[in-house]
């Protein structure tokens, strides 16, 4: 019989990262390309107005 692992690792605060996706112009090709960073959810907002 086949044990069943139950495994908790969220925080009663929940998540404290988000992914954040950034479209970015390349220099070289003039292509979009997208930048994908973990950013605290705090600083969220100050990501983007770089």
């Amino acid at each position: 019989m086949a044990k069943k692992a139950i495994a908790t690792f969220k925080k009663s605060e929940g998540r404290s990262y988000s992914k954040v996706i950034k479209m970015v112009k390349s220099p070289k090709t003039g292509a979009y390309i997208f930048k994908e960073e973990m950013v605290p959810n705090e600083e969220v907002q100050n990501h983007f107005t770089k």
